[in-house]
C-alpha cells in the first residue's frame, strides 16, 4: 500500500488526509525506520507494509468505532505508537495517553510525538498492572485500545480497571477471535464489561483477517483487579 493508495482507501471510510496529516505519516514513517536501526521497535520496514500493516491497520479502528464520540483514550502496550498515533494523527482532538513497560520505546515516542508536533499526548513508562492501580489513571477514560498485546482473558484485566464506567474497551485482534472471546467471557464480565460488538475485515490487498472487539464498561472494576504485575498472564480468570 503506498501513500496514494493509503488516502484513498482511507477516503473511502470517510477519512479525508490534509496534506499536513499525510506529512506527518511520512515522518513518522522515516523516524521508524531511522530508530529501529538502533532499538528493536517493529520488525515490518518495508514502506508499503508499515503503511498497510501499521498505519491503515491502526485507524481501522476508527471504521467500527466513532472517535468523534471520545476525548481521552489510553493505548496499553503500545510499542511503537499503534494504534494510537495513527489514530491521533487522523483525529487531532483526542488526547492520548500511552503506557508502556520498556523505557526505551516511551524514548521513542517522546520524540516522535516532538516531530510529529502532537499536542495533548502523554508517556508513561510503567507497567498495565501497576497502571490500572493509579488512581490517577483508574476508570479515568473513555476509551482503551490495545493491539496483538496478548489473549482477551488477560487483557481485559490490563485494559477494563482503565475504562470509565460508559466507556469502551477495544481490542484488536487478528484471526481467531472468536475462539479467544469464548474463553474470555467470564473474565470480560469479572471486570465490569459486556461485549458489545465483534467486527471481522480483511486489510486491503494482501486480505489478512482483522478483528476489532469492543467492549462496553457497565459496572466498575472490582478495586483488586488488576493483580499484580505478570498474574494476570500466569493465572488468567478463565
Amino acid at each position: 500500500m503506498n501513500e496514494q493508495q493509503f488516502a484513498e482507501k482511507l477516503a473511502e471510510k470517510g477519512i479525508e488526509l490534509s496534506p499536513r496529516q499525510l506529512e506527518q505519516f511520512r515522518l513518522y514513517f522515516e523516524t521508524l525506520v531511522e530508530w529501529n536501526e538502533k532499538m528493536n521497535l517493529t520488525a515490518i520496514t518495508d514502506k508499503d507494509e508499515v503503511y498497510l500493516k501499521h498505519f491503515y491497520d491502526s485507524i481501522s479502528a476508527a471504521f467500527y468505532f466513532d472517535l468523534h464520540s471520545v476525548e481521552s483514550i489510553c493505548d496499553v502496550g503500545a510499542g511503537a505508537g499503534f494504534p494510537s498515533i495513527p489514530i491521533k494523527i487522523c483525529f487531532p482532538h483526542l488526547h492520548v495517553s500511552i503506557v508502556d513497560s520498556l523505557n526505551k520505546r516511551i524514548t521513542f515516542l517522546n520524540h516522535l510525538a516532538d516531530v510529529l508536533q502532537l499536542e495533548n499526548v502523554s508517556f508513561y513508562h510503567d507497567r498495565a498492572e501497576t497502571f490500572g492501580q493509579n488512581p490517577n489513571h483508574r476508570e479515568k477514560y473513555d476509551l482503551v485500545t490495545a493491539r496483538a498485546v496478548a489473549r482477551m482473558s488477560v487483557l481485559s484485566e490490563l485494559c477494563m480497571p482503565l475504562v470509565k464506567v460508559g466507556g469502551q474497551f477495544l481490542a484488536m485482534k487478528a484471526s481467531s477471535a472468536q475462539d479467544e472471546m469464548k474463553i474470555a467471557e467470564k473474565a470480560i464480565k469479572t471486570f465490569g464489561g459486556k461485549i458489545h460488538t465483534v467486527e471481522k475485515m480483511l486489510l486491503p490487498f494482501e486480505e489478512s483477517e482483522r478483528n476489532i472487539i469492543v467492549i462496553n464498561k457497565v459496572k466498575a472494576t472490582a478495586k483488586k483487579y488488576p493483580r499484580k504485575p505478570g498474574t494476570p498472564n500466569k493465572q488468567p480468570i478463565e
